[in-house]
């Protein structure tokens, strides 16, 4: 690990850190309803929304209700982006007159935006028109993101409340949070992506000469476009030269940016960020992987404003950024180091700054192994799921880094709302430990934690991993989904593990190296995805309406504090024994073993 590479993470969390705050801060005062500047701005289009759609946001829900409302929201969402991909071919704003997409990959597509996982067994711009991206992709970055901070939010009144029934009115949480927190945040930064060469055009695919001519073998057809076979049943080639390019454009840089804000990940092109229309330049990049943790660390220290106590939200910020620098590291010494295999080939594997002598493989070269394994680290860890390097072509410890971090739960910092409520779930999981450490009731933040909370906070930690190893063994153990690994041995193992990780956790980046988009993987992933993403929500709402049930408790003698750094140490603890003790035997066969095979 490199002088160069340490600067460049320390530069990302500084800046991280020191953003944190005033814009928790910000969104504190949005759900509190509290005077803030936008609220004159916006303030007229939010009463707009309330009448056209006869929502009274006065009226508070309790958690059946908003579960409800929530749940209904978002199949609208579901069934509206499955039809919108179905009918593509008829709808206008489609420049490269894309077809239907087929009915497996649209349920697999829409269940993955919907539920802000945004995993692509496609590529985007050959599959889906400016129309399709902008109205279903792009809306629904926008409202998954949103939902996720509305359940966040119910579960923090929840905390907070004494003795009531009611959470809050989810559709006025999912306004506020569009229209007040990710819309302004998104519309900057598109800007500054534009500034830097982010394509935002309407203007149909360009085609260009080529700057170097390309030699290829061409199959050669007859008058009716029938390949011609040879006298052994072989496609006849003969060699041709490209002279021209056409490239790919579109409004990608609205997409990119609430793709990043919102934890969502989706890419506008194939490659995602590791394309120059989508992060064109070194600071392009920072932004980005700056927006991935910008929300979810900022609202660590809503927590704490909202509850009354911003030490507590100090103490999970803390607790998550331990988590991830803890996995940085060993990512950057796993690709840094190289792969000792190539040693007697020839290869110059003398380290020298942050390339040479490292695993290239796969790597932007715009960016280097420090960018791309750093950004490989914050998009698992915070539930993003967008790439700007091969993670298959990683290292096996490189690529183990990415797979473990979302295993954790996808609460190192996760997705913008999603990930903060499952680390405090964690959170009254290490209370319940230390309570039975000591003999006592235990406490989190003057609420006794009780059976019914133990097994609501069981569920949330349970479900995650039955649906994961549950449709790896699935595919590993048939036919239909071993006829999709296109790698044999340990690697093939961890690509199935990591696609069913990836969306049985709402993250969406992908190892790679399988064929996913078949109807086999497009309809587990797809009942993968939405599981993980409203089953584990219906508990926590469940868990919210609890707490906000009980009474207020003064903090006793035998109160276990959580805002120290033993707390911190507690909660790290919990979180690394649930993911080791639930995922160390499937990483054994993947990327452990492979790891060994590779070191001989």
């Amino acid at each position: 690990m490199t002088m160069n590479a340490i600067l460049q993470a320390l530069v990302l969390f500084i800046v991280l850190l020191a953003l944190a705050k005033p814009l928790g801060w910000y969104m504190a005062r949005v759900y509190e309803g509290k005077p803030f500047l936008l609220d004159r701005l916006l303030g007229p289009a939010e009463r707009a929304v309330y009448r056209l759609s006869g929502v009274r946001p006065a009226d508070e829900m309790d958690w059946k209700s908003y579960a409800v409302a929530m749940l209904l929201f978002n199949a609208v969402g579901l069934f509206f982006l499955y039809g919108l991909q179905r009918l593509q071919g008829l709808l206008p704003l489609n420049p490269a007159n894309l077809g239907s997409v087929s009915a497996d990959l649209a349920f697999n597509t829409a269940a993955s935006f919907t539920t802000n996982t945004n995993w692509q067994a496609y590529g985007g711009e050959t599959t889906l028109s400016y129309l399709t991206q902008m109205l279903g992709l792009t809306v629904q970055n926008f409202v998954s993101a949103a939902t996720g901070m509305a359940l966040l939010v119910a579960l923090i009144r929840g905390l907070s409340r004494s003795t009531s029934t009611t959470l809050g009115n989810f559709w006025s949480d999912l306004v506020r949070s569009t229209l007040y927190i990710l819309l302004p945040l998104a519309l900057f930064l598109s800007l500054l992506l534009v500034s830097q060469g982010v394509v935002q055009t309407f203007n149909s695919y360009q085609t260009v000469t080529a700057l170097q001519p390309v030699t290829y073998d061409k199959s050669v057809t007859d008058l009716s476009g029938q390949v011609v076979l040879d006298e052994q049943g072989k496609p006849r080639n003969e060699l041709a030269t490209a002279i021209e390019q056409i490239l790919a454009v579109g409004p990608a840089a609205s997409q990119i940016a609430i793709k990043q804000i919102g934890t969502n990940g989706g890419g506008f092109f194939n490659v995602n960020s590791s394309h120059p229309f989508e992060n064109a330049t070194p600071f392009s990049n920072f932004l980005e992987v700056l927006a991935i943790l910008l929300i979810p660390a900022a609202l660590c220290y809503t927590f704490g404003k909202m509850v009354g106590d911003t030490r507590q939200g100090w103490v999970i910020l803390a607790a998550m950024t331990v988590l991830l620098l803890c996995f940085v590291p060993l990512g950057l010494w796993a690709e840094q180091s190289g792969n000792p295999l190539l040693a007697g080939a020839s290869v110059d594997l003398q380290p020298h700054a942050d390339q040479a002598g490292g695993n290239m493989e796969g790597k932007e070269l715009r960016f280097g192994i420090t960018q791309s394994v750093l950004w490989s680290a914050v998009t698992t860890a915070a539930s993003n799921g967008s790439v700007n390097s091969m993670h298959d072509s990683y290292t096996p410890l490189g690529g183990l880094v990415p797979l473990f971090l979302m295993q954790f739960g996808e609460v190192v910092f996760g997705g913008v709302g999603s990930g903060l409520y499952g680390m405090i779930v964690f959170a009254i999981i290490a209370v319940f430990v230390s309570g039975l450490m000591v003999g006592r009731t235990p406490e989190y933040l003057g609420k006794k934690i009780e059976p019914y909370e133990m097994k609501m906070a069981a569920l949330l930690i349970l479900i995650m991993p039955i649906v994961v190893l549950g449709f790896t063994a699935l595919a590993v153990s048939t036919e239909t989904g071993r006829s999709s690994i296109l790698n044999p041995g340990p690697h093939g193992f961890s690509e199935v593990l990591y696609a069913y990780t990836s969306q049985g956790n709402n993250n969406g980046s992908a190892f790679a190296g399988l064929n996913a988009n078949t109807p086999f993987y497009n309809l587990t992933g797809g009942i993968a995805m939405l599981i993980s993403r409203f089953w584990l929500a219906i508990p926590t709402l469940a868990l919210a309406g609890a707490l906000a049930r009980k009474r207020l408790m003064p903090a006793g003698p035998g109160t276990l504090p959580t805002h120290t750094p033993l707390f911190v140490v507690l909660l790290v603890g919990v979180v690394v024994m649930v993911g080791a003790l639930t995922f160390l035997p499937a990483l054994a066969l993947g990327p452990i073993v492979e790891q060994l095979m590779m070191r001989g």
